[in-house]
Formats: structure tokens, sequence, C-alpha cells
């Protein structure tokens, strides 16, 4: 199929599913169809002179909090809704220089803030394998628009699961990368201590693709490192020795039904492969909510200083809505003078404690694994506590803490409901990440 037959599919499909129909309102907007299906022919005829980048034909959506010039980087709010991009963030620079085309901009919970996708004020998307159910978010468009078909792979962001949490739920694949492995310039961050940039995709090997281009030093993002490109003949070999970390959940409460499933694939899939597994207690990890929160709300708050609404944008604190508001107004409570920033650095601190004991557990194990979200997506628009909304958060936002690299692939399904395992490796394991989800995904095991 060439791309612009490949593109016409895809258009097609969403003027049917995503803009009427079923609405499953994955995309805030899409190029012109006309500029589209020029591009794609430029493609086409790069892909015929043996001329085409490593993305050429592929159709691909961006989280609406990466800037991509002419397209609107609204963070699904009212804030930003008319902020047009004036450049390309260096993720988007990267996908366009290997002839990926991007097609639009997806939805997504409010600034990135939430764990549905309802926040976004334009409406939440919904899960298409599921319609009545949520996708999970933040990156609540770009994981449906995958699973819906609209696209190849989208990019998304990842601040506390927000890659991982939708992955699950809508039976795709998301990875959350090294803290450092990829730039973060022209993103709109929530929290600069944990935010990263990775894909969703719909299968293990084209996330390790997208990756592999997206990733590297950046000069105008002095996080980043120096890498080097994954080796795919090693990513489809499977391990012969693994030792394998099994989270020791505790008395974390989690679905039992996605714990039967979760023990279960683990145990055929290592005595398929022959991997020694153990289940293990991660030190602290049971402080990570709590660790997580009072960073996020702190650089929520000093991030959004800038929308004042005098050089683009309204005033956020009386645009913006109700979930991202609490946040940043909780981070202007806990900075202030008199509490002389001892709840942001405490977190701080904890957060070095969390990221030794995942360290240590690392050292000895060649991953971690756990279920991804420890309960289903409840229903668009039931009332859930704000700490039910959290919980969903429990398994994802550790790995963000530590900054370590995971992997979200699909499990199985309860009631045709997608559930999905984490891989958690160390940091810039990226490539034995992908080794071990692959086998995991060629294994015969896994009813994703």
């Amino acid at each position: 199929m060439t791309t612009v037959e490949k593109l016409k599919k895809y258009l097609e499909e969403i003027k049917k599913n995503d803009s009427s129909g079923k609405k499953i309102n994955s995309f805030l907007e899409l190029k012109n169809e006309k500029k589209l299906l020029d591009e794609a022919k430029k493609i086409d005829e790069k892909i015929k002179s043996g001329k085409a980048g490593r993305l050429a034909g592929k159709i691909i959506g961006v989280k609406a909090n990466l800037n991509a010039k002419g397209f609107h980087a609204s963070c699904a709010s009212k804030v930003l809704e008319n902020y047009e991009s004036t450049y390309d963030s260096t993720v988007v620079e990267k996908i366009k220089k290997e002839d990926g085309l991007i097609i639009g901009m997806l939805n997504m919970d409010e600034f990135a803030s939430g764990s549905s996708g309802e926040t976004s004020a334009f409406g939440p998307t919904r899960n298409p394998i599921s319609p009545e159910l949520i996708p999970g978010g933040s990156c609540s468009g770009p994981a449906a628009a995958v699973a819906a078909d609209f696209c190849d792979m989208t990019l998304g962001t990842d601040t506390g699961g927000s890659i991982r949490n939708p992955a699950s739920h809508c039976g795709i694949v998301g990875v959350k990368p090294t803290y450092g492995l990829v730039s973060r310039y022209g993103l709109i961050d929530l929290a600069m201590s944990f935010d990263t940039i990775g894909p969703l995709t719909k299968d293990v090997l084209s996330s390790a693709v997208f990756l592999n281009i997206i990733k590297g030093k950046d000069e105008r993002d002095t996080t980043t490192f120096s890498s080097v490109d994954f080796n795919f003949n090693e990513i489809e070999k499977i391990p012969k020795k693994l030792k394998v970390a099994i989270l020791d959940l505790g008395n974390l409460e989690v679905n039992p039904k996605i714990k039967e499933i979760f023990d279960k694939t683990i145990k055929l899939v290592s005595e398929k492969y022959g991997w020694e597994t153990e289940v293990v207690k991660v030190n602290h990890i049971d402080l990570a909510v709590q660790t997580y929160y009072p960073v996020v709300y702190v650089e929520s708050f000093s991030g959004t200083r800038k929308f004042d609404g005098r050089k683009y944008g309204k005033k956020i604190e009386e645009a913006v809505g109700p979930e991202f508001l609490r946040r940043i107004l909780g981070g202007s409570e806990i900075s202030k003078a008199e509490y002389g920033g001892r709840y942001y650095f405490n977190a701080l601190r904890a957060k070095k404690i969390i990221e030794k004991s995942f360290e240590d557990v690392l050292n000895k194990y060649d991953c971690l694994v756990c279920p991804t979200v420890p309960r289903l997506p409840h229903k668009i628009g039931d009332s859930i506590s704000v700490e039910e909304m959290y919980s969903y958060d429990v398994l994802t936002c550790p790995v963000n803490i530590a900054g370590n690299c995971a992997i979200s692939i699909p499990m199985g399904k309860i009631k045709n409901i997608p559930i999905g395992m984490q891989v958690i490796c160390g940091k810039f394991k990226e490539e034995k990440m992908f080794q071990i989800a692959r086998s995991f995904e060629k294994s015969g095991v896994l009813n994703g």
C-alpha cells in the first residue's frame, strides 16, 4: 500500500468514526487534506527513488502539548486553544527528517493533568474497544487513535503513566523512555522533573523503531544524553538466561482478575523460555504517590506562570478546568515562603530514595514486571474520587520518579476490556526492555 493509499484509508476511517458516528474524539485538529495528499505523494516518490527516510510511509499523530509548526498546541485547554505553533519541537523535527507524515494533533487531559481523558476542554476521548469507557490519560487521543486504526503510530508524553496507562486500557504498546533519552525541547511540560516523550504503537518493534529515531542528545535540552542506535537483531533474540523480578504488590488494591491473568502470563512465559523469576519488594515504593504529587503541583505552578494572558493565550487561572486548577493552586500554596520549600524538597529527597530502591533491584535482575494499571477503566462521566483517579497511576508513577524506562504491552482482556503488563528496566536499557517485551509478544501466551 502506498503512502497516499494508506492516508486515504486512515482519513476515511477518521471521518467515519472520529468526527462522526461513534465519535471517539481522538483528533483535535487534522491538517488540510489536499496538503496531506501532496506530502504523501512526495514521500511515495522518495520511496520509489530509494531516498526515503526511516519513517517513510508512516502516518503519525502528535499529542497536543508538543509544538508542531502550523498546528495548534492547545494542550486541550481553552487557555491555548488559539495558539498556533511557530516552530517544531525536536521530536517533530526528527519525524519530518525521516519522512514521517504528521496528520494532526491529538486530544488529551487538559495540560496533561489527568488519568482518564475526561479533563479535556474539548470533550473526552472514548475508548475504541468499549466507547462507554475512558481510554485512560493523559494520552487519551494518542492511545485511542492507534487502537481505532486512525494512524500507524502516535507521539505522547508520560509524567506519571500518561503513555502506559491508556496503552493498557486501549490494548496497544506504550513506551516511557529513560529520563534524558528523548529531547523535551518544544514540549509544553507538566512537571520538568518527570516528563518524558515516547511512542504509542500497535506492536513492540514499531515502538522500538520510532524511539530509535526520536532519541538522542539535543543542545536545546541539557538533560539529554547521547545514545547509540538499537540493535534490532538483538531485540529479535529471545534471551536464554533472564532474571525476572516480579513486583511484590503488598497491600496494593489490585483487581483480582488482573492479578490472576498477570500471574498466569508470567508463569507460562518464564516456563516456556526457562527464565528465572522471583517476587521482589521495591523498598519505599509505597511513598511514590505522596512523593509524585508535591513535585507535580509545584512544577506545574512554576511552569504555568508564563500563561498570564499577555503574550499568548488567556490567563491560566481564569480559563483552565477544575483538575489542573486544583494542581496549580496546590502548587501555589505549598510554594509559599512560609513553608520554605519543605514539601517540594522533601519530595525530591524521597525521589532519590525511591530511585536508589529501583537501582538496587535492577542491578540484580534484568527487569521488573507488574500489571500496568491495577484497575479496569471506569465509565465516562462516572463520579469517582480524586484518590480513586490517582490510583490509576500507582504502578506507573514510581518509574517516573526513578527515571527508568518502561513499556506497557497488551496482556489479555477481561470481558473484552484490554489490560496491560509493564516491563521496567534500568536506565538507558531500552534495547533490553524491547527484547524482553518482544519475547513476551512472540510467546503466544499473551491474549491482547
